[in-house]
């Protein structure tokens, strides 16, 4: 009877070096995940900021393009503007030069 619960007594402290052993690598298993787990942290919070400063910068970007899309269009209108009165007066230099010919023609012919 003694022998067999020292036995026992044997047994049960080999398990307890087991599960001992066991507790370590189960705790050196949570301090990584736990050390993973801040480094995620770390990088999410980074790729949180670097998507709020390529927001921002995109927002200036396609406000850049709407002011410059709205330029390109008042200075299309003004070009248009200009040729529609540069035809006018070179329509009216002409008129001006044929009535001078005509004008030159009649005092010629007198």
């Amino acid at each position: 009877e003694l022998e067999r619960a020292e036995e026992r007594a044997e047994v049960g402290e080999i398990k307890i070096v087991e599960l001992e052993e066991e507790l370590r690598v189960v705790a050196n298993n949570l301090k990584s995940l736990e050390v993973s787990e801040e480094k995620a942290n770390q990088r999410e919070a980074s790729y949180k900021e670097q998507i709020k400063t390529l927001s921002a910068k995109l927002k200036q970007a396609e406000a850049r393009a709407e002011f410059s899309e709205r330029s390109v269009l008042k200075l299309q209108t003004e070009v248009d503007r200009l040729e529609d009165e540069l035809v006018g007066e070179q329509e009216k230099y002409k008129a001006i030069t044929e009535e001078l010919e005509q004008t030159f023609a009649e005092m010629s012919g007198y």
